[in-house]
């Protein structure tokens, strides 16, 4: 049985509370205006390149499970058929990631969802959601869910919502902080605190 109150993170370590979204049927899109990006699927990804982005789109919220994978084990995901990766571009330029994994039973995982930093903020996520949600009902498939958490973008949870997902469950995650195992720079995340 869980105490409630407080219980100490050790040293390099971050805490966070993570909130588990679904859906049950296709959503109706919201409307938006996103002038020059398009969506991309990647067939055969580069590790760098990916690790690249990810890190870009995620750095700010201490994303780093895919940095933390060797090559082989990430390329044997990111190739999977029943993982479906897109990268956004506006111009020749990545703006944003998305993947979507399929490998549940009759459901699908809204695995990663995000933007460059220079995309937060206008209506690149609203498109770029629409795109997901697009794709992912035009599978078979019963379920969609994803999760956030409190480190994530501090509008993420009710931009889900927004989008038609309905929270069911909540955890709490402590895992190593990214920045003391060197995934990412120390300069990352300026907004948590390091201990």
């Amino acid at each position: 049985m869980l105490e409630s109150g407080y219980h100490d993170v050790p040293e390099g370590f971050t805490a966070s509370v993570v909130t588990y979204l679904e859906m049950h049927s296709r959503p109706e899109l919201r409307a938006c205006q996103a002038e020059g990006l398009r969506l991309t699927r990647i067939i055969t990804p580069d590790a760098a390149r990916y690790r690249a982005l990810f890190a870009k789109v995620g750095g700010d919220y201490l994303w780093s499970s895919r940095l933390e994978m060797t090559d082989e084990a990430l390329l044997a995901v990111l190739t999977d058929p029943k993982v479906h990766l897109y990268v956004a571009k506006s111009g020749t330029k990545d703006a944003g990631l998305l993947e979507l994994d399929f490998r549940g039973d009759a459901g699908c995982e809204l695995a990663f969802f995000g933007l460059t930093p220079d995309q937060v903020g206008g209506q690149a996520g609203r498109w770029l959601m629409n795109e997901a949600l697009t794709r992912a009902w035009d599978e078979d498939i019963s379920r969609l869910f994803v999760h956030t958490c409190t480190l994530d973008h501090p509008k993420a949870l009710a931009f889900y919502i927004r989008s038609g997902f309905t929270p069911y469950k909540r955890s709490v995650e402590v895992s190593p902080d990214a920045r003391a195992t060197g995934h990412l720079p120390k300069s990352a995340a300026p907004q948590i605190p390091r201990l």
